[in-house]
Formats: C-alpha cells, structure tokens, sequence
C-alpha cells in the first residue's frame, strides 16, 4: 500500500500514527487533506536507524548522535535543511522532524519498506488525539487506505515522543519534554 502512495492507519512507538510514504508528494497531500490540516504545519517521519538520518538530513550536527543513542523513549528530532523527502512535508524553513523508533512493528515496517514513513497522529486536525485505536474516529478509519491490524486491542495510552529542535553547531531547544 505505501509503494502504491496509499495511506495507512498503523501502530508506532507512541500513539497510532496515519502514515504515507514520505517521498511521495502525492501521498502526503493525502494525508493533509485527511487531517484537514494546513500544509504549512509539517509532519514528522519515522526511520528505522540512525544510519537513515543522514539520507534526510543534509547536516546532521554531531550531537544528535548522541541525542539518539541516549534517548530513553521515544525522541523526534527537528533537523535544519532535510532533503530526499516530499517538499510538501518540509516546515517552510525547510526542517523536518524525524524519530528513529525501536518499537518492533513500527521499525520493521521502515525496514521492509527501505524509505522514511510520515507518522502522524491518527486524528483530524483541532480534535483530541486518540489515546488508543479504539479512540480514533470511524471519519479517519474510513479515510485511510489500509488499516493494520496488530495492536488494535491495547487500551494503553501512550505518551507522544518528546521533541527537540536541533540546529547548525549543536545548538537545541526543547520543544516538548
């Protein structure tokens, strides 16, 4: 389905996440236009390894090696002048923030699928997001091209990744905790 710039409703190392191919700008319009979102708010994308940083980072400041390596859940980091990803899904300075997960299906899944995955939260922009798959909408399940069916279950709720915004010489800035 992601080789085919489908859109997909799938479980990451946070909460659920809507998901396309993050080199497709045809399949991240899609996703905009599910979250009815303002495609000037960018959208994050999920690698499987850090080695995958540097495909979609132009420079990647030293830091943020470590940064990843230290993490002790899950971490988006907001990279200054990202390449090799769908203009449509870049910040209008031209960032872009990745995670690198280590949650099994989600990881696998960037794994199999060799390129980074868009991972947002599984709601419509302005509402709540889901806690869980049971919480998302009928409206975003209906939308999305394929629905994953692991997890579906769990009435854990996740937190969001923290985030920080990394720039040139190592400087960041919390973003959220």
């Amino acid at each position: 389905m992601l080789q085919e710039g489908g859109v997909i409703l799938y479980p990451t190392d946070t909460v659920w996440g809507i998901g396309c191919d993050a080199t497709n700008p045809e399949a991240v319009k899609k996703v905009y236009e599910l979250k009815q979102r303002a495609d000037s708010k960018a959208m994050l994308v999920l690698v499987d390894s850090p080695v995958k940083v540097d495909f979609y980072v132009r420079d990647v400041p030293e830091v943020a090696w470590d940064l990843i390596e230290m993490a002790d859940k899950p971490l988006t980091i907001i990279f200054s002048d990202a390449r090799n990803l769908a203009p449509e899904l870049l910040a209008e300075d031209g960032s872009v923030g990745i995670r690198v997960t280590h949650e099994a299906f989600s990881q696998g899944l960037c794994r199999q699928f060799r390129k980074a995955i868009v991972s947002t939260s599984a709601n419509i922009s302005g509402q709540p997001s889901p806690a869980n798959f049971a919480a998302i909408s009928d409206e975003v399940k209906q939308a999305v091209d394929y629905i994953v069916n692991i997890r579906q279950e769990e009435k854990t709720s996740p937190k969001p990744s923290s985030i920080i915004r990394l720039e040139a010489g190592g400087v960041f800035k919390i973003i959220r905790p």
